[in-house]
């Protein structure tokens, strides 16, 4: 057996009509049967599993003088469920003061029709309810697709900051005797700092959890500068001339300036990018006054170049290179020590302390090996037999 339906009652709205009286459902199922889907319940218990079901539903139509539970009760306990607050509520009511009219529109009632029912006017008002609805309905469907796509297209423009970020410091990276573990490890170092320092009356100002991730995000800038530093400087194994070495300082204003110039192109502040540059420029600058490139002292220098500092020191002291080998992580936290109040800011320093056992095993998780060692000294004589 087969049945011919027609194609449009799979799409018709859905109204539930609730009312404890037999000819009142029948009365309200013939009057509405031919335009909408019709559940009945004759009871609120009914209801509300009817409503909680799954099934959705478009309208309700909702007697108030019910035993058991009231229509009123039944009402709250939809608009409190977040599963069925947007169905629009109608009461239909033999209660008629106005009182009782706006108790029902308080509880959250978008009409209500008094008792008897004229089934021209309820039509209507049922016609009404229904399309507010589906515009509400759309309005919602369109808030949460731009949503969506605000949120998709922040991680694409998140994935390409990122992108850029690795592939600028790679490009230091690749002329300088750091291997790529480098960056990532004073990634890390960076921001266990800023969390350490979070809470700290000095730095809670500054370090939010919004600017912790964008330093995690810039840190590998740090020695961007570095790509305009000669070959002959930047590649020597051993210690550099008075002279080489001033011309080496000069990676940190190199390092600025190459962030400048990518923020006037984009026309437009960016906050990591304003980072990058505070700790490209800053980070060789000491606690005491005697770093570079500006000779800052103290709080003078960016609390972001300060963090830098720690993490950029600890790691050229632990890590193995293509000329060295890496001190052990005790020597490096004692030497790290003795900077209090001369390199390095002293609470910063009891960051580091306190989290010391972080900075060993971030260190042990991206040590370099062999073959990270290997490539690069093959790499630097590439670039070596080039120039």
């Amino acid at each position: 057996m087969s049945f011919d339906l027609d194609p449009d009652f799979a799409r018709r709205p859905a109204i539930l009509v609730v009312d404890d009286t037999p000819d009142n459902l029948m009365l309200l199922s013939n009057l509405l049967k031919d335009k909408y889907t019709v559940k009945v319940a004759n009871s609120g218990e009914k209801a509300l599993r009817i409503a909680r079901a799954g099934d959705p539903l478009d309208l309700i139509l909702l007697d108030v003088m019910m035993p058991g539970l009231s229509g009123h009760e039944v009402a709250r306990q939809l608009k409190a469920d977040p599963a069925t607050r947007d169905i629009p509520i109608i009461f239909l009511t033999a209660l008629s003061s106005e009182e009782d009219e706006t108790l029902g529109l308080e509880i959250g009632a978008a009409d209500y029709i008094t008792k008897p029912i004229r089934p021209p006017v309820l039509m209507a008002r049922v016609d009404t309810q229904l399309k507010i609805k589906a515009a509400a309905d759309f309005l919602r469907d369109q808030k949460d697709y731009l949503e969506q796509e605000v949120a998709r297209r922040t991680r694409e423009v998140t994935a390409i900051q990122d992108v850029t970020i690795l592939a600028m410091a790679s490009l230091a990276e690749a002329r300088d005797n750091e291997t790529g573990n480098h960056i990532r490890r004073t990634q890390h170092y960076v921001r266990v700092l800023a969390e350490q320092l979070r809470d700290h009356p000095r730095f809670g100002h500054f370090l939010d959890d919004a600017t912790i991730a964008l330093l995690f995000k810039s840190a590998p800038l740090h020695d961007i500068g570095k790509a305009g530093i000669p070959d002959r400087i930047l590649l020597s194994p051993g210690t550099l001339s008075p002279e080489d070495f001033e011309i080496m300082k000069t990676h940190t204003t190199l390092g600025r300036d190459a962030i400048e110039q990518a923020e006037r192109q984009l026309g437009t502040d960016v906050a990591f990018l304003r980072h990058a540059k505070e700790i490209a420029y800053g980070h060789q600058e000491r606690w005491d006054g005697s770093g570079y490139p500006e000779g800052r002292a103290g709080d003078a220098i960016p609390i972001a170049a300060r963090i830098m500092a720690v993490a950029d020191v600890y790691d050229t002291l632990t890590s193995r290179g293509v000329y060295k080998d890496g001190m052990p992580h005790e020597q490096a936290a004692g030497m790290i020590d003795e900077g209090r109040g001369v390199e390095f800011d002293p609470d910063i320093v009891d960051a580091f302390l306190a989290r010391a056992d972080d900075f060993r095993e971030i260190a042990v998780r991206f040590a370099d090996t062999d073959d990270d060692i290997a490539k690069k000294m093959e790499a630097l004589v590439f670039i070596a037999e080039s120039a």
